[in-house]
């Protein structure tokens, strides 16, 4: 393939993949926040790239989103309630989940 050839391929690659993070939700996630929540898109949730911009620069981001995991609520966020425990999610996974979310937007 000659490199133009390849640098076209490249960019429409790129235009096609737009500007989804290349993150995966871990697990616990996936299988407990995955129903509601998004990484990147929201419809009947905040994305948990929103929720990390909420707490960009917080230096309590972890303990504030773990907290709120834990509680369930709606935070002020116009989506309805989170039930506490984020669908029964483990204190390990909350803590686990919170730093991820925090770590989305550093």
């Amino acid at each position: 393939m000659n490199p133009i050839s390849t640098a076209i391929l490249a960019t429409a690659g790129l235009l096609i993949s737009g500007s989804v993070p290349a993150v995966d939700m871990p697990m616990e996630g996936t299988a407990r926040c995955g129903k509601c929540h998004a990484i990147d898109s929201s419809s009947m949730s905040p994305s948990f790239m929103e929720i990390s911009e909420k707490y960009k620069g917080d230096k309590d981001a972890v303990k504030k989103i773990a907290a709120s995991i834990t509680s369930g609520g709606s935070f002020g966020w116009d989506y309805g309630e989170m039930p506490a425990k984020g669908m029964g999610a483990s204190d390990a996974e909350i803590q686990s989940l919170a730093k991820f979310i925090a770590g989305l937007t550093k």
